[in-house]
C-alpha cells in the first residue's frame, strides 16, 4: 500500500498571507486539525503546514488577532511522495511524532495529505495491537508537561 491509496486528495491549502482566522474557518467548514501552506494563486507548492495547535498557541495564546498563517505556520513541513510505502510513512510519522503528513508529487506540489487515522485504518490488517502501537508511538509528548505531543 503506497501514500496514493491512503491520502485524501486534493486537500484545501491555505496561503502565508491569508489570515490566521482564515486558517481556523477552512479548518472547522472542512473538518480537519490542519492545513498545507503553499505559495498561492495557481501554485501549490508546498511552503509550510498550519495546525489547530499553532493557532491556538500562536494566535489565541498570545493574544495576536491580526496574525497570518504565515507568522505562526512550521515552514518547510516533512511530506512525503504519493509513491511512499506505508512503512516509511509509519515510521516518518512515528519518529517525527506527526499526527498529519502532506503527500506532494515530485515538484513538491500537495496532491494530498494523510492523517494518523488514514494509518491506523489502513494498518488494521497487521492487527489492532499494531495499530495502537503506531498511535501510541505518534502520541509520545515531546517534553515536560501535560498536551505536548505534537499536531
Amino acid at each position: 500500500m503506497k501514500a496514493s491509496d491512503l491520502m485524501t486528495p486534493d486537500p484545501k491549502c491555505i496561503t502565508p498571507n491569508d489570515s490566521a482566522q482564515d486558517a481556523a474557518r477552512l479548518m472547522g467548514s472542512y473538518n480537519v486539525g490542519s492545513l498545507p501552506v503553499v505559495e498561492g494563486g495557481d501554485n501549490k507548492r508546498l511552503i509550510g503546514i498550519v495546525t489547530d495547535r499553532d493557532l491556538a498557541l500562536g494566535v489565541i495564546g498570545e493574544g495576536r488577532t491580526d496574525a497570518k498563517v504565515g507568522d505562526v505556520m512550521t515552514p518547510n513541513p516533512r511530506s512525503v511522495r504519493a509513491d511512499e510505502g506505508i512503512d516509511a510513512i509509519s515510521r516518518i510519522m512515528s519518529e517525527q511524532q506527526i499526527r498529519r503528513i502532506p503527500v506532494v508529487n515530485e515538484k513538491g506540489v500537495v496532491v494530498g495529505m494523510i492523517a494518523q487515522a488514514d494509518l491506523a485504518l489502513a494498518e488494521q490488517g497487521v492487527s489492532d495491537r499494531t495499530v495502537g502501537e503506531v498511535v501510541e508511538r505518534i502520541s509520545q509528548p515531546e517534553g515536560p508537561g501535560p498536551g505536548n505531543a505534537r499536531a
